[in-house]
C-alpha cells in the first residue's frame, strides 16, 4: 500500500439547524446539516403519508390489503 496517501481523520462537529449538535470522525473540522436525525419526521415519528392521487387506496384495492 502506498503511504501517505490517506488524509487524516480528526475529530469533527456537526451541527444542525434545529441546534443539536455532536462529534464524529472526518477530514473537515467543522460539518453544517441541515437536517438530523434529531428532527427528521421519519426518526421523530412525525411523519404523514400524503396520497394525493390515491395510489395506496388503488394498491390495498388491488391486492385486498386492509
Amino acid at each position: 500500500m502506498k503511504q501517505d496517501i490517506h488524509p487524516d481523520y480528526k475529530v469533527a462537529t456537526v451541527h444542525c439547524a434545529c441546534g443539536e449538535s455532536f462529534q464524529t470522525r472526518s477530514t473537515k473540522p467543522n460539518i453544517r446539516l441541515d437536517i438530523c436525525s434529531n428532527c427528521h419526521p421519519f426518526f421523530t415519528g412525525k411523519q404523514k403519508l400524503i396520497d394525493t392521487e390515491g395510489r395506496v387506496d388503488k394498491f390495498r384495492k388491488k391486492y385486498n390489503k386492509a
